[in-house]
């Protein structure tokens, strides 16, 4: 049997489903973990992570984002950093950077999350700005900066040293052995009932992917199983990673990609900063649904919590602007107001199940029936994990509407820290669009609508211009001593557009030629024409050589390529065709 906590206050539940008996739990803390190694990555696939990074007074923060990591190293050197590890579905991670500058590599740290690993670098010149991370003035695709975090260097050195000082205790922590924590120490000892092998599909960047592992089951266990429209928690058992929890009745199925021993006893710790983000967010619909329902009897027919925002499905095909405003209006005065967040337990021939608010329950339901109260506003059956109180909400932003199933309305919302690192992208947005656009943000719409008139313009002048010199280029070539066999262009600026004309207005069968546009030594387009027959034969061979694709009719073969530099050898190609044809004659 299993417990999960459904609330802040210490409130989990024991036996039985979901709907089970609460009892008194505390909720386990995120665990750090770092380690080094000199040979890190050395046999990785190279398959890159995405990193942020951020610059400050004396350090350089980095963040690798990958969920749910294993085999973490890390290697900090006076002027580069080597990370390696594996994510969810086993793919071997490896980032290697060459530092802009010296750093100071003993007085560097890491740390890791469920959801990333943060690297604080200090530099070996304090307060001397880092225009980019990396040695080489090449952005790679995988490198961003930020924003959420770069700020102006003024008044900020105070705010460093204390994220610093606060990763740096994490640490520490983590690094000394202690006691079994108690139930106050929000972690939690239970007993292995069985573990038996399992697979987990997952779903990555290189499309599905099967693991092999174990379903453990628990005595008990903190971790919530998905349901109730909330995603399932992640946390680990004795350090080991679980990566997906499932309910199977009145029993809930811990993936690991590690055994555990029947019968051992297990510290069960969650990921804290993924729970609590569920639980803003799901105390978030009830509120929304609650008051939707109250102000214009408009009904919740699902809910989706999202990884980045959630959406509340609501039983009508359209919505005003003066109603999501209302909504997000009535939402944040009840928060204001402090209400509490209450759990009881009823039986099932309980009558004041009937007014109880809930969409029925599951077919494998056994026990109490779970319901979920905010004072004065809602009462609901549910199985999910809530804050105790709304003002741990903080803010509810309703981004706005979008059209969902037949004749129902998606209302798009973020509740509590993701308000807050939405206001943070945001405002990192406007830092950036002031200082490209030279002026205030109350100005940036206009000043985007007046560059994109004069990109227009410039764009339409272009393509004239284009299309003259096309005209010119075609009566160059046509009048050219060399005129005849094979004939090649190459130009940096065109198009397919640039190419066709130049075709046209030489309009030739007799000579075959090759044309293209783009970088020289990288991916492009290109053009071939000339005899139909010959054209046919060739234009696929001519793609081939320059590893892209294209089709061609009546005389004219065309596509994409990605190297460009190879045209070298697609004129030797087309050379020896013509020197065979002669032969032939």
């Amino acid at each position: 049997m299993f417990s999960v906590p459904l609330n802040c206050s210490p409130d989990h539940i024991r036996g039985g489903s979901c709907w089970g008996r609460p009892q008194d739990l505390k909720i386990a803390a995120p665990a750090w973990n770092s380690k080094c190694h000199p040979g890190a990555g050395a046999a990785m696939a190279r398959q890159h992570a995405r990193t942020l990074w951020y610059d400050r007074p004396k350090y350089v923060f980095m963040e690798f984002c990958v969920e749910d990591s294993t085999d973490v190293h890390v290697l900090i050197e006076d002027h580069r950093i080597v990370f390696s590890c594996k994510n969810v579905d086993g793919v071997e991670l490896y980032n290697e950077i060459e530092f802009y500058a010296k750093v100071n590599s003993t007085d560097s740290q890491d740390k890791r999350s469920s959801r990333s690993i943060t690297c604080f670098v200090r530099k070996w010149k304090e307060k001397v700005a880092w225009p980019r991370l990396t040695k080489e003035d090449i952005k790679p695709v995988w490198l961003s900066v930020d924003f959420d975090n770069w700020r102006d260097w003024e008044g900020d050195e105070e705010v460093e040293l204390a994220q610093v000082e606060h990763y740096a205790e994490l640490l520490k922590k983590v690094s000394t052995k202690r006691p079994p924590p108690a139930m106050d120490d929000l972690d939690f000892t239970t007993t292995v009932v069985s573990c038996r092998p399992a697979e987990l599909q997952t779903e990555g960047s290189n499309g599905k992917k099967v693991l092999s592992g174990f379903h453990v089951v628990l005595e008990d266990t903190l971790l919530f199983p998905e349901g109730g429209g909330q995603p399932d928690d992640r946390g680990t058992i004795n350090d080991i990673s679980v990566l997906r929890v499932t309910r199977h009745g009145e029993q809930a199925d811990h993936f690991t990609q590690t055994p555990l021993d029947p019968g051992s006893q297990v510290l069960v710790r969650v990921d804290w900063e993924r729970r609590f983000d569920h639980m803003q967010q799901h105390s978030g619909q009830h509120l929304i649904t609650a008051v939707a329902d109250h102000l214009f009897k408009l009904k919740t027919t699902s809910w989706e919590l999202g990884r980045f925002r959630s959406a509340v499905e609501l039983d009508t095909p359209s919505m005003t602007a003066e109603q999501v405003a209302a909504i997000e209006q009535s939402v944040n005065e009840k928060i204001r107001d402090r209400l509490p967040v209450n759990v009881r337990e009823l039986s099932l021939d309980d009558p004041e199940v009937e007014q109880v608010r809930g969409r029925g329950l599951p077919d494998d339901h056994a026990g109490p029936i779970r319901v979920v109260s905010i004072k004065g506003v809602d009462s609901n059956m549910c199985c999910g994990t809530h804050v105790s109180n709304l003002s741990d909400l903080q803010v509810i932003k309703i981004l706005g509407t979008e059209k969902g199933k037949k004749n129902k309305t998606n209302l798009i919302f973020l509740a509590g820290n993701r308000v807050l690192k939405w206001m943070e992208r945001s405002h990192g947005t406007e830092k950036a669009l002031t200082a490209l656009l030279k002026c205030g943000a109350e100005d940036h719409v206009e000043a985007v609508k007046k560059l994109q008139n004069s990109t227009k313009i410039l764009q339409k002048n272009n393509l004239n211009l284009l299309r003259d010199l096309a005209v010119h280029i075609a009566h160059s070539l046509r009048n050219s001593p060399d005129w005849g066999g094979v004939v090649m262009l190459h130009r940096k600026e065109g198009d397919s557009e640039f190419m066709n004309i130049i075709a046209n207005e030489i309009g030739s069968e007799e000579t075959l030629l090759f044309l293209t546009v783009g970088d020289e030594k990288g991916a492009g387009l290109f053009l071939l024409a000339g005899p139909p027959a010959s054209v046919e034969t060739l234009g696929p061979r001519v793609a081939e050589v320059l590893e892209g694709k294209g089709a061609g009719k009546k005389g004219r073969f065309q596509g994409k390529a990605t190297k460009m530099s190879r045209r070298t050898e697609v004129q030797v190609l087309l050379q020896d065709y013509i020197s065979t044809q002669s032969a032939k004659e």
